[in-house]
């Protein structure tokens, strides 16, 4: 079941099929009507972003291709026509309901590549707290097969984590996982998945939706992105008017729960899955602060060892030269060394632009436990 109080941040996936009709032509009526759920949701303090298929299925319709094309070329060429016209028909309808839309395309390099990461991050974030709504597609106008995800769920899954949503929802023309194929009588629906193991994986058809790139199969690679990123996901029918006002009111879903928090699972990812190329030495007040929930100032940092980019892992350390922390540099070693020891406000004089007024932003720290209590204890001493 879904819980809306539970959450704040949401991503909603829109599948081509609802988006799109047999004539490629927009569902406008349908849009309107999510559009109206998200703009009575917002006034709760909920934030949405919304990773939308169906600017191939537009294009294709309006160059009149045949829905089987399958050269890349045709379908790149489908969607910069197509793009055009999804764009604009989320502007119209989310403009109609009072809503700021933003136009995002990314390709998967993205999302993979950290310092990308970092940029496309950023741009959603700040988007999302000017009460913007931003609408993401992949960018198939350029990408290749080779940076392509090929489908929006898992789009949609690297959007979720890389915005620390607490829930992602996919809306599709199926209401969730059975444990057999949907269209037979005996197939058992699935409410609930503690844990995507090879079973439930199995449990996947291969049914294809009208104008989509990906069934079932594709939707559980989905979940099992977002779950690790502690983003619970919810598979739920789109059709009909009101989505998420109905999921809202018990409409069925299938709920693959996160065992953890976005905040928590990304903590976990910094302190124990990136390779640390750097160094950053703390004096006392910079630690205390970060103990405190702060960022990590320029003014904090002693010294920088080690040659690293902007996105990638550093260690921080006390004056003792023990590991207190780990996180994200928001600057290059270079820059980095030049802010080292300088008050924010000098940042745009020493580098010559305005850049981040932070060198790691305690978003993307991580404590290493047993040192940064010892300072806690310390502390309270």
């Amino acid at each position: 079941m879904f819980e809306t109080e539970s959450y704040t941040r949401l991503v909603l996936k829109i599948g081509s099929s609802l988006l799109v009709d047999p004539a490629g032509r927009l569902n406008q009526a349908w849009m309107h009507s999510l559009a109206d759920d998200i703009a009575a949701s917002s006034t709760a303090g909920r934030e949405f972003v919304v990773v939308s298929s169906g600017a191939i299925a537009l294009g294709r319709a309006e160059l009149g291709l045949t829905a089987d094309v399958r050269r890349l070329s045709e379908q790149q060429a489908a969607a910069a026509v197509g793009q055009i016209r999804l764009a604009s028909g989320w502007h119209d309808t989310l403009a109609a309901h009072g809503l700021v839309t933003a136009q995002v395309l990314l390709t998967s390099n993205d999302t993979e590549n950290r310092r990308r990461y970092l940029n496309a991050y950023d741009t959603l974030t700040t988007l999302i707290s000017q009460k913007a709504v931003p609408v993401v597609n992949e960018n198939d106008t350029v990408a290749t097969d080779e940076i392509r995800y090929g489908d929006n769920d898992r789009l949609a899954a690297r959007v979720a984590q890389m915005v620390c949503a607490d829930a992602l929802i996919i809306f599709s023309d199926v209401d969730g996982l059975y444990d057999g194929d949907p269209a037979r009588a005996d197939s058992k629906f699935v409410a609930r998945v503690e844990d995507i193991t090879p079973a439930v994986e199995a449990m996947a058809s291969s049914a294809r939706s009208r104008h989509g790139t990906g069934g079932m199969a594709t939707k559980i690679a989905a979940a099992r992105i977002a779950v690790a990123a502690g983003c619970n996901t919810f598979i739920s029918a789109g059709h009909g008017q009101n989505p998420l006002r109905r999921l809202e009111e018990g409409g069925r879903c299938t709920r693959f729960v996160a065992s953890s928090t976005p905040k928590l699972a990304r903590k976990r990812w910094i302190a124990g899955s990136l390779r640390a190329v750097g160094r950053l030495q703390l004096d006392a007040g910079a630690v205390a602060a970060l103990l405190d929930g702060k960022s990590l100032l320029p003014i904090g940092v002693t010294d920088i060892d080690g040659e690293f980019r902007r996105g990638d892992t550093v260690v921080l350390t006390d004056e003792q030269g023990d590991e207190v922390a780990r996180g994200l540099s928001a600057y290059d070693s270079d820059e980095a060394r030049k802010i080292q020891g300088r008050k924010t406000g000098e940042i745009a004089n020493v580098l010559g632009y305005t850049g981040r007024g932070v060198l790691v932003h305690r978003n993307d720290l991580a404590f290493t436990r047993n040192v940064a209590s010892r300072h806690i204890a310390q502390t309270k001493r």
